[in-house]
């Protein structure tokens, strides 16, 4: 397809449909947006008007049956992945699906499947293999600047609740998937091996209260991995924090160390005269990773028009999904869960 502009129909309306779309429509001259999804129409037509001339709708079907585009960016909660990407598939369009990738690996299989058999791209939405800083740490651990990888350790924290959808065993997996798969995606990434072992705590120690409809909630957890390299992984997170958006990643090597990100969200620190320093945090994580959600669509778009395998394949999803839902289970058993599942 070179040449070709990729046409893109982002399916879903809220935060990240935002900043996919604008990203494709205003900073990818590869690609276009020519379409708009959203089960609320209100929404959907809002986004489709900052996109300029595009159409918008209240289905995919509905939009299948009436634009002509080449691939779909979802970016609906993670119980719609796997029926939009089927859908999606049956019409011939390559996916990009923000992540968890789907609710259980059944559903990642299908979507696997769905799209390797009729030679379509599947790229999952792990942005952070695509910021800067992050994918520098690849290439010197790749170049063996610090030895061999031994301890890895990745943070998230969130200011505030995700939707409540992501809280709800029936629509969900969890915070400590729909916000931390990230982590667990870069671990592995990084470390070049699969994981072996998980063990996870958790408990609802910010907002307690919530338990009482949600009987697994928790907001603060950790979790211990083990890898077939004999590498340690360690993942901790909470939500909501209030201090602002928190990422952080420490790599420890044979020989040497590399950390990645800071809790403050820029350079600017002021110092007054009664002896206390103020700075600012990152208010979200489209600040934070902002690079990286552009340069992930970029390699979605490259994908297709260079017909190469994506950058972070659907079994790249399905790994990191596996390990998320086996420390979900350590959470309810709390013993020790040895993969594969």
């Amino acid at each position: 397809m070179t040449g070709a502009i990729i046409r893109v129909c982002v399916i879903g309306a809220g935060r990240v449909g935002h900043v996919h779309g604008l990203n494709i429509k205003y900073r990818i001259p590869q690609a276009d947006v020519v379409a708009v999804v959203d089960s609320n129409l209100g929404a959907a037509k809002e986004l489709a008007e900052k996109l300029g001339k595009c159409s918008y709708f209240a289905s995919l079907s509905e939009a299948l049956s009436k634009v002509d585009f080449d691939a779909v960016v979802i970016t609906t909660p993670t119980f719609t992945h796997c029926p939009l990407t089927l859908e999606a598939a049956e019409a011939g369009k390559h996916v990009f699906s923000e992540k968890p990738i789907a609710l259980n690996l059944e559903e990642a299989d299908k979507m696997i499947n769905a799209t390797r058999k009729r030679g379509l791209k599947l790229q999952i939405g792990f942005m952070r293999r695509f910021d800067p800083d992050i994918r520098k740490a690849k290439s010197l651990i790749d170049d063996k600047a610090i030895g061999k990888p031994v301890l890895i350790k990745s943070l998230s924290r969130g200011p505030g609740l995700p939707p409540e959808w992501a809280l709800d065993p029936k629509k969900g997996i969890g915070m400590l998937v729909e916000v931390s798969i990230h982590d667990f995606d870069s671990v592995r990434w990084l470390m070049g091996s699969e994981v072996k072992s998980v063990y996870a705590v958790a408990d609802a120690l910010i907002r307690p209260d919530l338990k009482s409809k949600y009987e697994l909630f928790h907001d603060v957890y950790a979790v211990l991995q083990r890898f077939e390299n004999g590498g340690i992984g360690v993942i901790d997170g909470g939500c909501p924090v209030g201090y602002g958006y928190d990422a952080r990643l420490e790599i420890l090597g044979t020989e040497g160390l590399i950390t990645i990100g800071e809790v403050r969200g820029t350079s600017l620190f002021i110092c007054k005269s009664d002896k206390k320093a103020i700075t600012e945090t990152f208010q979200s994580w489209r600040d934070r990773f902002r690079e990286g959600y552009l340069r992930e669509i970029e390699s979605f778009i490259s994908s297709i028009i260079e017909d190469k395998e994506p950058e972070v394949t659907g079994e790249d999803g399905k790994k990191a999904l596996e390990a998320c839902l086996a420390a979900v289970e350590s959470l309810k058993t709390g013993k020790q869960v040895s993969l594969p599942l």
